[in-house]
């Protein structure tokens, strides 16, 4: 009996650790919220397109906008692009924009486009994107990473990962 009672009692911390661990890598890599003055300074911002041409990100302000950090070498990045194509394409007629915020070099960027055309506005965020992502919540840097705005130009939602069909449904409903 009392066998099983220290087996039970240490499986049970064992759980227990195992879960405040997973709590706090989460923590970690969860989205937070955008430092403060980060909405601001990304409406501000001004990025060049991967052929040279100009992505003001004030024009975009005043309608719903999805904006994804990717990059040519990231896997999940590549995968979940044509789903943000076809949202803008669906989306378009109700006001949403998506923006691509490459964090990669103009060439390698230039040389995927070609290969996999985009319905939407590429900005060239470079490395300095990865700041960027994480001013607007992103703590780890990490690719592929989404931000929501409102019409009114506040974040409404971020995820870190790869997007689904789901979450375009959901964030459809903000906009």
């Amino acid at each position: 009996m009392k066998v099983q009672r220290r087996t039970l009692l240490m499986t049970a911390a064992a759980v227990a650790a195992a879960g405040a661990g997973a709590w706090l890598s989460w923590q970690r890599i969860a989205p937070q919220a955008s430092l403060s003055g980060a909405e601001e300074a990304f409406w501000v911002t001004r990025f060049e397109g991967p052929n040279g041409e100009a992505v003001d990100l004030a024009a975009l302000r005043g309608r719903p906008l999805l904006v994804n950090f990717w990059a040519t070498w990231c896997p999940p990045c590549v995968e979940e692009l044509p789903l943000l194509n076809a949202f803008q394409r669906e989306h378009a007629a109700r006001g949403w924009q998506v923006l691509g915020l490459a964090v990669d070099q103009p060439s390698a960027v230039r040389g995927f486009l070609q290969k996999l055309p985009l319905d939407f506005p590429v900005g060239m965020a470079g490395f300095a994107g990865t700041e960027l992502s994480r001013s607007l919540g992103n703590p780890s840097g990490s690719l592929p990473y989404t931000v929501v705005f409102g019409a009114d130009g506040t974040v409404l939602h971020r995820k870190i990962g790869q997007v689904s069909e789901s979450d375009l449904a959901q964030w459809a409903q903000l906009g």
